[in-house]
C-alpha cells in the first residue's frame, strides 16, 4: 500500500468553478489516505473552508481578475492587467514555496494558478484549455499556456479524450509533448430522484460586475415567469440569506449561496436551469442530465465557445446577456439537453504522480518571473 502524502490543492480565484472542480479531487485524496491542503484567495477560497471546515487552509497572493464592463472591452481589460497578474504569479511562487517548506508537503495540484509550483515536489496543472481562445490571438495565448504547463510533471484533464466529448479543441491538441491524463467530467454531484420542485433554478457565478449585472437584469425579466423559481446569486458570504419575492405568475425564491449538499438538492428538484456556461457548470449539468439555458459571460471567449458549440449540437439554447429577453427560455424544449459521459477515474493511477522522482531543473515561471 502506498503512504500518505501532503497535498496542496490551489484552485485559481475566477469564479467558482476552479475551486468547486477541486472538491471531488479533494475528497479521492482524503479517500486515499492522503491529507489535503488548501491554498486560494477571495471566494473560491471561502467556498473551499466552508465544503472542508477541518482541512488546513491558506491565503495566496490574489491575481486581482476582474472582467471588463462592456464585453467587447474583455481582452484588452486583459492585457491591462497582465502585469499585476505576473507580479502577483511571482508572489504565488514564493508563498507555495515556503508553505512546501514549512508543512513538509509531498505535492501539488494546482487548477491553473500558474504559479502554485515548485521544483522539488510533484506537480499536477488541471484545466480544461489546452487552447486558450482568445480571438485573433488565440494561436499565441495557447502556446504561451502550453509552455508554462510543459513544466509541470502532468496535466490533468477534466473531459473524455474521444469524441463525443464536452470541450472540442478547448481540451483537445492534435499533437502534444505533453504528458496529459483525461479524467473524464469532474462533478462534486450526483443525480437523484427527487420530486421537482421549482419550474425554473438560476445559478450565478463569475468575477464581479458581470455577475452583478446578469443577476439584475434576471430579477427584473423573470417577474413575468409562470412557475416557481430557485435563484442562486452566487454570492460567497459569512453566511447564508434567503429571501421570496411573489409575483403575479408564481414566486422566486433568493439564495445569495448554496453549499455542495445544498445545491446537489436543489440542482435535482429543479425542471430547468438558467446560468452561464463554464465549463464546471455544463459538467455538473451533464452529471444530472438536465435540459439548461446558457447565458456567456460576455467577452469570455471560451463560454461563447462552449455556448455555440453546445447549441450546434441540439443540446442547450443560449443567448448574449445583452440580448436575453424572458422567450427565450421556451427554446429550451426544442434542445436534448445535456447527458452524462459515463467514466470511471481511476485515482489510485493519477495520485501515483507524487510518488515520482522530480526534475529539480524544471521552472514553472517564465524567466521573466524568477526572484
Amino acid at each position: 500500500m502506498q503512504s500518505s502524502k501532503r497535498i496542496l490543492v490551489a484552485p485559481l480565484n475566477w469564479g467558482l468553478g476552479h475551486a468547486t472542480r477541486c472538491i471531488p479531487i479533494i475528497q479521492a485524496l482524503l479517500d486515499h489516505g492522503h491529507q489535503p491542503f488548501i491554498a486560494s484567495d477571495g471566494v473560491a477560497l471561502s467556498l473551499l473552508q466552508k465544503e472542508f471546515p477541518g482541512l488546513p487552509s491558506f491565503e495566496l497572493p490574489s491575481y486581482k481578475i476582474t472582467y471588463a464592463e462592456k464585453g467587447k472591452n474583455f481582452k484588452i481589460k486583459m492585457i491591462w492587467d497582465s502585469p499585476k497578474v505576473l507580479k502577483a504569479m511571482a508572489k504565488e511562487k514564493k508563498a507555495v514555496k515556503q508553505l512546501v517548506k514549512e508543512h513538509g508537503l509531498d505535492g501539488i495540484i494546482s487548477d491553473n494558478r500558474l504559479g502554485a509550483f515548485y521544483k522539488k515536489v510533484p506537480c499536477v496543472f488541471i484545466t480544461h484549455q489546452l487552447n486558450v481562445l482568445s480571438g485573433n490571438t488565440t494561436w499565441m495565448s495557447s502556446k504561451a499556456h502550453q509552455k508554462i504547463i510543459k513544466k509541470f510533471n502532468a496535466c490533468w484533464v477534466p473531459d473524455v479524450k474521444d469524441k463525443p466529448n464536452l470541450t472540442g479543441k478547448l481540451g483537445h491538441l492534435k499533437k502534444s509533448k505533453l504528458n496529459i491524463k483525461y479524467l473524464g467530467p469532474l462533478s462534486r454531484f450526483e443525480k437523484t430522484n427527487d420530486s421537482i420542485l421549482y419550474d425554473l433554478m438560476v445559478l450565478l457565478s463569475g468575477p464581479e460586475p458581470q455577475r452583478t449585472f446578469l443577476e439584475e437584469k434576471l430579477l427584473s425579466e423573470l417577474l413575468g415567469f409562470e412557475g416557481n423559481i430557485l435563484f442562486v446569486k452566487g454570492k460567497i458570504e459569512e453566511s447564508q440569506t434567503k429571501e421570496e419575492l411573489h409575483t403575479s405568475n408564481g414566486s422566486i425564491l433568493l439564495y445569495n449561496f448554496m453549499q455542495s449538499r445544498e445545491l446537489q438538492t436543489a440542482l435535482n428538484q429543479s425542471a430547468k436551469v438558467l446560468c452561464r456556461s463554464g465549463y464546471t457548470t455544463v459538467m455538473d449539468l451533464a452529471k444530472l442530465e438536465k435540459k439548461a439555458f446558457f447565458i456567456p459571460t460576455p467577452g469570455q471567449y471560451e463560454q461563447e465557445y462552449l455556448a455555440k458549440r453546445l447549441e450546434k449540437h441540439g443540446l442547450v439554447p443560449y443567448n448574449i446577456q445583452e440580448n436575453f429577453v424572458l422567450e427565450d427560455l421556451n427554446r429550451m424544449d426544442e434542445f436534448e439537453g445535456l447527458t452524462q459521459f459515463e467514466s470511471e477515474v481511476d485515482y489510485e493511477d493519477l495520485f501515483s504522480v507524487f510518488f515520482s522522482i522530480v526534475n529539480e531543473n524544471s521552472d514553472p515561471i517564465p524567466s521573466s518571473l524568477s526572484t
